[in-house]
């Protein structure tokens, strides 16, 4: 079972990275890398299909916070639930992105509004690379996905597109995937979700009446600068990727190799 013949109507960018090429002319393993959002609002319909996914380890980069106001993970199965929060709750941008989520005052966010929502979400971006709850939880998720009884890894966080999207950056890169290749896999999030993201805005309008949805709006899709901004961060500090996967996230080489080995064909 692959990306093109299942879907999760609880989650619609779910989809298994399998089948992606690598620069060596190998690819992914079907089957064993599953991104998705947070489960909590699967159907009765995609309980059986996730069954059939059948994931041995279930990896949430959610807060507590955030799993506490959201409905809890419906899963299948028994896979083992491993919780890395990727979240600072002391980082104003994220109590930023927070309030207006939740139709907070902004007032107290006159600055970070002037920069407006995408520099806010280059800003989180960047934190991924440096912050130290992103880089103990990515490079914890890595060590679990190259250990084979985890296998299959199925992780998401709450909307599974910026967390979820950047740990997929780290997974495909580390296994050998070209740049163009994984940023067209982070982009897909946006043509799969465009009719729920017309439900959100409005419902997010409804609930303030005075929000722009031009202000929203970047923080319910995936661009292009929110990827530049973390792959720049990753040279800045780093120089390459490799020394982020392994300075940064401590991976070894024993790690790095029990990925290849256990997750490409």
């Amino acid at each position: 079972m692959t990306g093109r013949d299942w879907e999760l109507v609880g989650a619609p960018n779910a989809r298994d990275l399998g089948g992606l090429p690598t620069s060596d002319g190998r690819r992914v393993r079907a089957g064993r890398l599953i991104r998705t959002a947070a489960l909590g609002r699967l159907t009765d319909e995609d309980l059986p299909v996730l069954g059939k996914l059948a994931p041995a380890c279930v990896v949430d980069l959610r807060h507590a916070t955030e799993q506490a106001v959201a409905p809890p993970d419906r899963l299948a199965g028994e896979p083992r639930v491993v919780h890395l929060p990727v979240y600072d709750s002391a980082h104003p941008v994220f109590t930023y992105v927070s309030a207006v989520l939740l139709g907070h005052n902004l007032d107290a966010y006159e600055e970070l509004a002037r920069d407006g929502m995408p520099g806010a979400m280059a800003a989180i971006y960047r934190w991924f690379v440096t912050g130290e709850s992103a880089r103990e939880g990515f490079g914890t998720a890595l060590r679990l996905a190259a250990d084979g009884a985890n296998l299959p890894l199925l992780f998401h966080c709450s909307a599974g597109k910026d967390r979820t999207g950047w740990l997929s950056v780290v997974l495909l890169t580390a296994l050998g995937v070209d740049e163009p290749v994984i940023r067209a896999d982070y982009l897909r999030h946006n043509e799969l979700t465009e009719s729920l993201r017309e439900v959100l805005l409005a419902a997010m309008t409804r609930r303030r009446p005075d929000l722009d949805p031009a202000v929203a709006r970047p923080l319910l899709e995936v661009r292009p600068e929110y990827l530049d901004a973390a792959y720049d961060e990753v040279r800045r500090v780093h120089g390459t990727f490799d020394a982020y996967l392994r300075d940064g996230l401590g991976l070894t080489d024993a790690t790095l190799a029990g990925l290849r080995a256990n997750l490409l064909d």
